[in-house]
């Protein structure tokens, strides 16, 4: 891992990596962080590690919840060039979009097969980040990922026993399921409930096929891109309940 940039401001340190192929992001309290709690961070789908909304949610997540943060760029994402298969599945949606067809099915495939390159990249930067001595092997790991954040999350929690709590939603249960029935840490799931692009009953299933003995369906009225900002704060009390951070008001 390789830090190419640092930048603080309001009590959050913010540093840019590298990991061979794989660009990336770290949050975390500029006053230093004592071995707190990582949390995964997972873009939506066409976005990247430093969206405004991402970069929003990591900020809260290490000034109100004392949080460390990472989020790195999905494969063809961000500062990651495309592969011709990235652009032949991009093409693809937007000829159903703009055709008025459903594109969910495109949607969904494309995010499967981003999630099989992601995932070990994945486990590699968490391999990599637990190495540094302000992070170490001991403490818990959350993630925290809605949309493809979900379609790259959901298999990696399945396979990623250091992972101890998830935020997921806002995805089409078909090709998430199976795996989903193979989690069974505490899960928080967020679905919009006049969603224009995951019909309602498939989020419902989806929530439903979670393995989890605790799990917390948050439905909010509006469309997929209009989940609702205090969703974020939720997002950190779940986290201090289960990897052992207080909320801290912010100043």
């Amino acid at each position: 891992m390789r830090f190419t940039a640092e930048t603080s401001s309001d009590g959050v340190l913010e540093r840019d990596f590298t990991l061979g192929e794989v660009t990336g992001a770290l949050w975390s309290p500029a006053a230093g962080s004592d071995r707190a709690p990582l949390v995964l961070l997972g873009h939506g789908g066409g976005m990247h590690k430093k969206a405004p909304g991402m970069v929003g949610r990591a900020r809260l997540l290490v000034a109100d919840g004392g949080f460390t943060v990472v989020a790195i760029d999905a494969p063809g994402h961000g500062d990651r060039p495309r592969t011709a298969a990235d652009e032949r599945e991009i093409a693809a949606m937007r000829r159903a979009t703009a055709a008025g067809e459903p594109a969910g099915p495109i949607v969904a495939r494309y995010n499967a097969h981003l999630a099989e390159r992601a995932v070990p990249e994945w486990q590699a930067t968490l391999d990599a980040l637990q190495e540094l001595p302000e992070i170490g092997a001991e403490g818990p790991v959350g993630y925290y990922g809605v949309s493809m954040g979900t379609a790259i999350g959901v298999p990696l929690t399945a396979v990623e026993p250091r992972i101890a709590a998830a935020v997921f939603g806002l995805f089409w249960h078909d090709s998430l399921a199976d795996t989903a029935r193979q989690i069974t840490i505490p899960v928080e799931f967020l679905l919009q409930w006049d969603d224009e692009l995951i019909p309602r009953q498939s989020g419902l299933a989806l929530f439903d096929a979670f393995a989890s003995k605790e799990k917390t369906l948050h439905a909010n009225p509006g469309r997929h891109a209009e989940l609702p900002r205090f969703e974020a704060d939720s997002a950190v009390r779940f986290f201090a309940r289960h990897l052992g951070r207080i909320v801290m008001p912010s100043a």
